[in-house]
């Protein structure tokens, strides 16, 4: 939000009026933006639509396995095959895996359940797959604004949001304009789309003005940590789908892997950690470094010597919405929607998320193309929710309603239930198990938990923060506000550190927290905001809720390349 006192002396903020004002060019916005312009074209109607991006551009900030269901693409694209989008490796054959330290053993196609099957999917990058899209938005009329973080929900004098307004540009680390301070700009619309992804800054903002979240489960979250390697060809088996379960996490913390053979001898793969796990030593970025030493999986990165001959190529992490229906805040406000993970419509028993998002954008896209067409503005859309509930994305969804839900007892628990609700039942559980408390409030003192030692980084197989880091591209102007900031600055030594053994420093999958003696040797928290790649972990799981990530300067985070 701008500083009071900068806005006295260098406003009025310029403006923008537009029909539809959408933060974010994801998968989410961007179909949004997409079914608007095409609906205005079989009105006849003029409708204005803008998209601004926090990152340097589409797909910059984005990072998904992935493996894509095509059909809600099928539905905005019918033609996407003959427009060139980059969907080049058909998923060709799959297994999932449960590990155990040493061993394991792989189930095999035939017996997944429906939910775990990808017949008819597509390995693929979403980076490209959103730069694709972008484009195709901008064909059809579209203003795509890269590079400007929207840092500010505007509302009207009756309370309904109007829009949102970008952040200031050339603000030093103080807070004051630099020689190259620029004022953010105001973006209005009849209705604004938030469309941020998975914690998304405003959106938290607007839940929490709403209370969309009152009638729904807290929702639930996980940190997924990816690499991209170049392999072997003779351990390279393109369109291959792997999924494992079990080590190294132990049969009370939930998570899993993925590892997905792509074009081109490029394997995908990654681990992800649920956020409600309870020691705090546990680090997810290890326990990812370490999955990838069990046998089973390391062999794909070596050659017949079994030498690690496989090339790392890139790195990333994001959180992931895994509450599904049963945490679905309410998705409209007076004056807007959410869309995709800003609101969590992922489908956790499907690893999948983006035909959801995709989905989710065209169903609020009618429902604003509509009331357009009918004169209104800033009131909330009805037929939004009411379509969903109408669709086969709640169908879907409501079939794994309990899937994450069942986790709260244990792996195998949840493996045993999950199997007979989606094997045998087929997603026709008669009841529904609820969960009652947010990831941030399960982690235990350190007193009363287990230390983990991790082995330490080979640099060839395994790798550390700082270097992984490097590869990801991410950079943050320096000399700027600390976008990663603390409600009470002592509360990280006083509460964090000193019940918690500083878990800030093991969440953080890029090193932005480490705890460091100042010149009278106490310990405080430092914040290397410029490693951050908007992964949102501590926005999240920080015990104390202490930590509040905001937009930094528009451009700044990762810069991801095919991810």
């Amino acid at each position: 939000m701008t500083n009071p006192d900068i806005l006295a002396k260098f406003g009025p903020r310029e403006s923008m009026a537009y029909d539809v004002v959408i933060v974010g060019a994801g998968p989410a916005g961007l179909a949004t933006a997409i079914r608007i312009k095409q609906q205005a074209a079989q009105q006849n109607q003029e409708m204005s639509v803008v998209v601004l991006e926090k990152g340097s551009e589409p797909g910059a900030h984005i990072l998904s396995g992935a493996v894509l269901d095509p059909r809600s693409l099928t539905e905005l694209l019918p033609d996407w095959a003959a427009q060139g989008a980059p969907l080049h490796q058909a998923v060709t054959d799959e297994a999932m895996l449960f590990l155990t330290e040493k061993s394991g053993w792989r189930t095999p196609h035939m017996v997944l359940p429906e939910c775990s099957k990808n017949d008819g999917n597509y390995i693929i990058s979403l980076g490209e797959l959103t730069r694709w899209l972008a484009a195709q938005a901008e064909a059809l009329g579209v203003e795509i604004f890269s590079g400007f973080a929207a840092a500010e929900v505007l509302y009207d004098d009756q309370g309904a949001v109007r829009g949102v307004a970008t952040g200031d540009m050339g603000v030093d680390k103080n807070g004051a304009p630099g020689d190259n301070f620029q004022l953010g700009m105001e973006l209005l619309g009849r209705y604004t789309v938030l469309a941020e992804g998975a914690r998304g800054h405003l959106g938290r903002q607007v839940i929490e003005r709403f209370s969309l979240d009152k009638d729904c489960d807290p929702q639930a979250y996980g940190i997924g940590i990816k690499e991209v390697w170049e392999v072997d060809p003779s351990r390279h088996q393109p369109g291959l789908v792997l999924h494992s379960a079990g080590w190294p996490l132990d049969n009370e913390t939930y998570g899993g892997s993925f590892l997905y053979h792509m074009a081109d001898n490029k394997i995908a793969m990654g681990f992800i950690t649920g956020l409600n796990y309870q020691n705090p030593y546990l680090s997810p970025f290890e326990e990812f470094q370490r999955w990838k030493t069990h046998p089973h999986i390391r062999w794909y990165l070596e050659d017949a010597s079994g030498r690690v001959s496989a090339r790392r190529l890139a790195y990333g992490a994001r959180a992931i919405t895994a509450g599904g229906l049963l945490s679905l805040p309410k998705t409209i406000f007076p004056g807007g929607v959410l869309v995709g993970c800003e609101a969590g419509y992922l489908n956790t028993s499907r690893i999948k998320g983006s035909h959801a998002a995709i989905k989710s954008g065209m169903l609020a896209a009618d429902a604003i193309a509509q009331a357009l067409v009918e004169g209104r503005s800033a009131d909330e859309l009805q037929g939004y929710p009411q379509a969903f509930e109408k669709s086969w994305l709640y169908d879907e969804l409501h079939k794994a309603r309990n899937f994450k839900s069942w986790f709260q007892y244990g792996l195998r628990i949840a493996t045993l239930m999950n199997g007979l609700e989606q094997f045998v039942l087929r997603g026709r559980m008669p009841w529904t198990i609820h969960r009652s408390k947010p990831d941030h409030s399960y982690l235990k003192p350190a007193a009363s938990c287990k230390r983990i030692e991790y082995p330490k980084p080979d640099g060839k197989l395994t790798f550390d923060r700082l270097s992984s880091v490097f590869i990801s591209s991410a950079n943050h102007e320096e000399n700027q506000p600390a976008h990663l900031t603390l409600k009470d600055a002592q509360v990280p030594v006083n509460v964090n550190l000193k019940t918690y053994d500083g878990p800030e420093a093991r969440y953080c999958p890029a090193g932005v927290y480490e705890y460091v003696k100042d010149a009278q040797n106490q310990d405080r928290l430092q914040i290397n905001a410029q490693n951050c790649v908007h992964c949102k972990t501590c926005d999240i799981k920080d015990p104390t809720q202490n930590i509040v990530w905001v937009s930094p300067e528009g451009g700044g985070g990762p810069n991801y390349a095919a991810m």
